[in-house]
């Protein structure tokens, strides 16, 4: 069972939460970053031409604020996103990565609620 951090209320201004920068294939990811426990909630920009740099296995909850996105699956399909749209996918459920063409602004959440008994990955790998 996922042990569950309580969180007070509170807002956050993004604005103030510092950012950590992660190079793709090409491009890069600016990411920032609130944590509970195991629960992450994360601001992220793609560069124009970004490709991830590895295959995730970890879920996320993933919801598009601007931008496009395209998730390429292990079995070769590709999923696209734009504004407004999102996905959702257990830990281990699906190995996927992602890239942009024009650049694209994400906010995503993951943690412990999204963990199976078929996944054994390290939940802080973006």
């Amino acid at each position: 069972m996922v042990q569950v951090t309580p969180i007070l209320f509170h807002t956050t201004d993004w604005s103030t939460v510092p950012e950590t920068e992660h190079p793709g294939e090409s491009g890069t990811a600016l990411c920032k970053t609130i944590s509970y426990g195991s629960l992450r909630i994360r601001v992220v920009e793609y560069s124009a031409n970004y490709k991830a740099n590895h295959w995730c296995k970890v879920g996320h909850v993933l919801y598009c604020l601007e931008g496009d996105l395209t998730t390429e699956l292990s079995d070769g399909s590709l999923v696209k996103l734009s504004k407004g749209m999102s996905y959702q996918v257990s830990d281990g459920m699906s190995s996927h990565r992602s890239s942009s063409e024009k650049g694209v602004r994400l906010l995503i959440i993951d943690g412990g609620f999204l963990k199976t008994n078929s996944s054994n990955q390290n939940p802080w790998r973006m």
